[in-house]
């Protein structure tokens, strides 16, 4: 089986320990880390030591002309991402770039357009979608179990503060385009990524951050005939214990990326109660609440693998499958330039102050 060379650009937390990871992990199977870019000396260094044999640059533009490069991994800061991969795709190179996808949708789409008219392959890394608690949920939603899906929550929330780079307007940053293209894209697509898909409401704000970033962030989200979406990105919530909660007319389900527990109730096991129209009382005619036992089951277990692990290595496996083969893969850049076009509107709702 031929193995792809690879370049990648940015050696922090992503394209080292997310990325990185993958390719030094015995997942990898297809890919050889034949170039590293990082301007900082040392981060080239350590990727000289992390990967025996390959060559680094400390600007991404040596890579334009070489001609032994089948992928570039695009790691580099997010105000970067779109720029980068559109000179990258201008050289006809095939590329993967991490989210945020770009800033707006018109960059979204002008990526999109270079790669078809250029006939490479463009991938975003939305690994998410690919992460065992994510499938399970969706499985659960199209079993029926639940009912009819009248909401889902979506919470990536914590109590902490950041005070770095990714707290800065100015790079493409803070919690909606740093974080919000997991917990949107998984909203998105619980919708069926419906051409109708609309943001209700939307609210951004600061509150622990020291840059001028949103750190707050309140998305809703539907579609015609299609449940709401009510989706937080809060630093100030020091008691979310769940990632996504699903709320249906026979139970609900809740689940982290380590676990999920579901209560519901089974067809037959609790038939309709007949409407009393007159007030409730017992037999000694004292007035009583409306209340009963339903018969109820639950489920409990953890997933094995997460969005980092098995999930990066479903979406590098078929990434593999399509620089190759043309297979069609599960997360499109469609489907990514759709999720920047929700996190595009929510900013354009609530502007932030520019302070730096």
């Amino acid at each position: 089986m031929k193995k792809l060379n690879l370049a990648i650009i940015g050696q922090g937390r992503s394209g080292k320990d997310i990325h990185g990871r993958y390719f030094k992990s015995e997942y990898n199977r297809h890919y050889i880390v034949k170039y590293v870019v990082d301007a900082d000396e040392h981060r080239r260094r350590v990727a000289e030591e992390m990967y025996p044999g390959c060559k680094t640059f400390s600007d991404y533009k040596e890579l334009l002309n070489l001609k032994d490069i089948d992928l570039v991994v695009n790691s580099s800061f997010s105000q970067m991402h779109y720029p980068i991969t559109r000179d990258l795709l201008l050289h006809g190179k095939n590329v993967l770039v991490e989210k945020p996808f770009a800033r707006t949708r018109y960059e979204c789409d002008e990526l999109i357009k270079i790669a078809e008219d250029k006939g490479l392959v463009l991938a975003v890394f939305q690994q998410t979608f690919l992460a065992p608690f994510y499938i399970f949920a969706c499985d659960t939603i199209r079993s029926g179990k639940l009912g009819d899906i009248k909401q889902i929550n979506i919470r990536y929330n914590g109590f902490s503060r950041r005070w770095d780079w990714q707290t800065l307007q100015k790079n493409c940053a803070g919690s909606t385009y740093n974080t919000g293209p997991h917990p949107i894209g998984m909203a998105l697509g619980f919708l069926d990524f419906d051409k109708d898909a609309r943001v209700v409401y939307s609210k951004l704000d600061t509150a622990l951050t020291s840059g001028d970033a949103d750190d707050c962030s309140k998305i809703l989200i539907t579609a015609p005939g299609k449940p709401l979406v009510d989706v937080e990105i809060m630093s100030v919530d020091a008691y979310s214990g769940y990632n996504v909660k699903i709320m249906g007319t026979k139970g609900t389900f809740k689940a982290t990326p380590a676990s999920y527990e579901m209560t519901y109730i089974s067809d037959g096991e609790n038939p309709e109660k007949p409407v009393i129209e007159e007030f409730l009382q017992d037999e000694n005619g004292n007035p009583i609440y409306c209340s009963e036992k339903l018969i109820k089951h639950v489920e409990a277990e953890n997933f094995t693998g997460d969005a980092f692990n098995t999930g990066t290595a479903s979406l590098y496996d078929q990434l593999y499958y399509k620089i190759t083969e043309g297979r069609d893969m599960t997360v499109t850049a469609q489907m990514a330039a759709k999720i920047i076009s929700v996190i595009e509107q929510a900013h354009a709702e609530n502007p932030l102050p520019l302070k730096f």
